[in-house]
């Protein structure tokens, strides 16, 4: 992860709901967040929330990010439009842990209405200890 420790977290409205439980979940654990919105289940629009996220990747402010919308489609495809932001759709712990180990991803995309909160706290959990593992997975980040 990148120097900075704090986890941001970004959600649209579908993704209000599990990212309040992410929020709680990162407090107990003792883990710093910076919540980017949205504040509430009503309807908006994920990019008005996943760029200031990424924005604040790409300038070292936040080390990662977690953003959560319906499908983690529309979150994942408008934070990948960010030059300095690797963000990868997780729904299983396995995929959390590859797109760690082999693609050094910077941001973790939740799909809100597919997994549990159970399913979430495990795939975060992954997420955050798995290390990038470099060597042949860096050359194919360089050609990204």
């Amino acid at each position: 992860m990148a120097a900075s420790k704090i986890i941001g977290v970004a959600s649209d409205h579908a993704g209000f709901p599990l990212k309040q439980f992410v929020l709680q979940y990162l407090e107990e654990k003792g883990i710093e967040y910076k919540d980017f919105g949205t504040y509430s289940d009503r309807p908006c629009d994920y990019p008005d929330f996943a760029h200031p996220l990424a924005e604040d990747i790409e300038a070292g402010v936040v080390g990662c990010g977690i953003g959560i919308c319906g499908s983690g489609e529309g979150m994942a495809m408008t934070l990948n439009k960010h030059h300095g932001v690797r963000a990868g759709l997780c729904w299983n712990v396995e995929i959390a842990h590859l797109i760690r180990q082999h693609n050094n991803a910077n941001c973790l995309v939740l799909p809100g209405r597919f997994i549990t909160n159970k399913e979430a706290a495990a795939i975060i959990d992954e997420y955050l200890k798995t290390p990038f593992e470099a060597g042949r997975h860096q050359l194919r980040i360089d050609k990204m």
